[in-house]
């Protein structure tokens, strides 16, 4: 079984957290993405502070389809770095670690 991961990404608005979510999971790159719009966020930027209200998705995937999510994430991404970090799953429900390898790449369809 691949390890599963938990991957985090900011946008500039809920309609461009949607249109990656929907690309994402519907290339099989993320059995699930979570959007949690008006965020604050507040980040150094070519030399200034702002200070923004973005959406956060939260991307389940296995580690193995990580390089394939920033690659398509920079595709459709407005930004020029956009935030695309991963964070291990320690644990999880048995059942839901193994939908999550049946519907990513590779994986059986549920």
């Amino acid at each position: 079984m691949s390890e599963a991961i938990a991957v985090f990404i900011t946008a500039g608005s809920e309609e461009e957290a949607a249109r990656i979510a929907g690309a994402l999971v519907g290339e099989s790159l993320a059995g699930c993405v979570n959007i949690i719009r008006g965020i604050r966020s507040i980040y150094s930027w070519q030399g200034r502070i702002e200070d923004e209200t973005e959406s956060l998705l939260v991307v389940k995937t296995r580690r193995d389809l990580f390089e394939d999510i920033c690659r398509r994430v920079r595709q459709l991404h407005s930004y020029q770095v956009p935030e695309v970090i991963a964070l291990p799953v320690t644990a999880g429900l048995p059942e839901y670690i193994s939908w999550l390898e049946d519907v990513t790449r590779g994986g059986q369809k549920a």
